[in-house]
C-alpha cells in the first residue's frame, strides 16, 4: 500500500542510549565511505574552539533503519571538534523522551514527525513548546553559496507543516520528500514523441492523441481506494485557487468546497470517466491490479507516488518500460503546478539545552555530505533541490526519474495538513471527501452533489466542535 503507511511501520527494536567519544556504536556503517571522501566544503569554516560540548538527539527509526544516523552523526563528530552526540534511536522514541519532556529535560534535535500516532509533535506545538528555527533557514548554507532556504525545495517552508501557525515562523525542518502525482512509462512517451500536458485541455487532446494512435486508454486510478485521487484533487485545487483555497479546506470552512474555484476542478475529474478517457473496469480494481494494467501499457497514466517502484518490482510491464513521473494538469497556462508531497520533520525544543549546537547540527544535515550519506544507506533522497543529482549514484534509475518531477517549470510542493478532529466527532474526513467519486466516475453523482456532500461533513465537523 502507500509509503505514507509503510514509512511508519515498525523496524526491529533498537535503542541506542548514551553515545559518547568520538562516534556512535554499533556495527552499522558508521565510517563514512566515497560518499565524503576529499571533502572540501565549508564544513572547515564551522568555528572549532575545542570546547567540550555535548549534543543530545533522538532519533524515530522507521524505515530508513540507523545506518544512515550512525554515519552521520560520526561525521559531524569529526568535523566538529569537542562535539560528542549521544543518540538516542527507537521506533518508540516518544514514549522515551516524553518523560524527559515533562520533566524539563528535552532532548536538543528531534527527527520524529507531526503525524505519529503518539501524538508528541503536535502537543509540543500545541504548547508552544518548539524553538523558532527561522534564522538557520535565513542564514548561510554549509557550503558558505547562499541562504538555507534557497536549497530547500520550493513550497515546503511556508507550508503548515514548517510553520504551523500560520505566520511563517519556521519551527519545523523538512527532512525528506515524496513527490506524488501522475506516473507514466518514459520510454512510451519518447518514443511516441507524445508531448507531457500542462493544462487539462492538453491532458485530454492528449488522451484523443494516443487513443488513436496506440489504443491504449489515458488514465486509471486504484478503483477501490478512491482515495488515491488526493495526488489530483489537491494539487488542482491549490493550481486552481491558491493556498488560500487549500487552506479554507484544511480547516473545514463553509463553502471551501462547494464554490467556483472547486467546482471547475471537480468537473476535470469527472470528464475523465464521462468522455471515455479512463480505462474500463478502472472503478472496480484494487490498486495493485489497477497499477499492473497501466505497467503493462493499458494506461498512459497512473496517480501514486514514488512506493509503487518497490510495490511493484515482480510485476510484469510492457517492454522496455521506463518509470518517469509529471505534476497534475492546471487549468489555465501559468497556473503553478502544485505537486502533492510527502515529508517528515526535524524539530528542536523550546527548553533545548544545547539550542545552538542543534541548530549547527540541523544545519549540517543539509550538506551534500549528509545527503549523499542518506541516499548512500537509506536509498532515499532529501528535501533539497540539488539532492536528486547528488543522490544519483546509490538510487534506482526508476527513483531516481520520478524526482524529476521537481524541475518541471513553475512548480511548487504542496503538503496536506487538515486541522485535528474535535474529540467527539465521528466524521473521517478522507472518506467523505473520497468515497463520492466511485459514484461521479461511475455517473451516478454529479459533481455538484459531490461537493454538497463534503460542505454536509464539514458543516458536521464545526458543530461538533461547538459542541465539544
Amino acid at each position: 500500500m502507500k509509503r505514507k503507511a509503510v514509512a511508519f511501520l515498525l523496524m526491529l527494536t533498537l535503542v541506542i542510549s548514551s553515545l559518547a567519544g568520538c562516534g556512535t556504536s554499533g556495527d552499522s556503517e558508521s565510517k563514512t565511505s566515497e560518499a565524503t571522501e576529499g571533502e572540501t566544503t565549508a564544513s572547515a569554516a564551522t568555528e572549532n574552539t575545542g570546547e567540550q560540548q555535548e549534543l543530545n538527539i533522538a532519533i524515530f527509526q522507521g524505515g530508513y533503519g540507523d545506518a544512515y544516523w550512525n554515519a552521520v552523526v560520526e561525521l559531524f563528530e569529526e568535523t566538529h571538534e569537542g562535539v560528542t552526540v549521544n543518540m538516542t534511536i527507537s521506533p518508540t522514541i516518544a514514549d522515551i523522551i516524553r518523560p524527559q519532556i515533562v520533566a524539563g529535560n528535552p532532548p536538543d534535535f528531534i527527527a520524529l514527525n507531526d503525524t505519529q500516532e503518539d501524538g508528541l509533535i503536535l502537543s509540543l506545538i500545541k504548547d508552544r513548546a518548539l524553538l523558532d528555527i527561522t534564522d538557520v533557514f535565513e542564514g548561510e548554507n554549509y557550503a558558505g553559496t547562499g541562504t538555507l532556504k534557497d536549497d530547500i525545495i520550493d513550497g515546503l517552508l511556508e507550508s503548515t507543516k514548517c510553520a504551523p501557525y500560520g505566520d511563517g515562523v519556521i519551527y519545523l525542518a523538512p527532512f525528506n520528500t515524496g513527490p506524488q502525482g501522475l506516473i507514466y512509462n518514459k520510454t512510451a512517451f519518447t518514443g511516441n514523441s507524445w508531448e507531457l500536458p500542462v493544462t487539462w485541455d492538453d491532458f485530454f487532446a492528449l488522451g484523443d492523441q494516443i487513443k488513436e494512435e496506440d489504443g491504449r486508454s489515458l488514465f486509471t486510478y486504484q478503483g477501490i481506494y478512491p482515495g488515491y485521487l488526493e495526488e489530483i484533487l489537491w494539487p488542482a485545487i491549490a493550481s486552481a485557487g491558491g493556498m488560500e483555497a487549500i487552506n479554507a479546506i484544511c480547516t473545514y470552512e463553509e463553502g471551501s468546497f462547494n464554490n467556483e474555484v472547486v467546482l471547475p476542478v471537480l468537473e476535470q475529474i469527472q470528464k475523465i470517466a464521462a468522455d471515455g478517457y479512463l480505462l474500463p473496469g478502472t472503478v472496480g480494481m484494487n490498486h495493485t491490479e489497477a497499477q499492473s494494467e497501466m505497467l503493462l501499457g493499458n494506461a498512459a497514466f497512473i496517480t501514486n507516488g514514488t512506493w509503487m517502484v518497490n510495490e511493484m518490482a515482480d510485476a510484469p510491464t510492457e517492454e522496455g518500460f521506463e518509470y518517469a513521473m509529471t505534476p497534475v494538469p492546471v487549468l489555465d497556462e501559468g497556473d503553478t503546478r502544485y505537486i502533492l508531497d510527502a515529508m517528515e520533520q526535524f524539530s528542536i525544543p523550546l527548553d533545548a539545552k544545547n539550542p545552538e549546537l542543534a541548530k549547527e547540527f540541523l544545519r549540517f544535515l543539509y550538506s551534500d555530505e549528509s545527503v549523499a550519506l542518506f541516499a548512500q544507506h537509506a536509498s532515499a533522497v532529501f528535501a533539497t533541490k540539488t539532492a536528486r543529482d547528488i543522490a544519483k549514484e546509490y538510487i534506482t534509475e526508476a527513483i531516481y526519474n520520478m524526482y524529476g518531477i521537481y524541475e518541471a517549470d513553475n512548480t511548487a510542493s504542496l503538503l496536506m495538513n487538515f486541522e485535528a478532529l474535535p474529540s467527539n466527532s465521528k466524521i473521517n474526513v478522507s472518506d467523505e471527501v473520497f468515497n463520492p467519486i466511485t459514484s461521479v466516475m461511475n455517473g451516478d453523482m454529479t459533481v455538484e452533489e459531490w461537493a454538497q456532500s463534503v460542505e454536509d461533513a464539514f458543516a458536521q465537523i464545526r458543530a461538533d466542535r461547538e459542541a465539544e
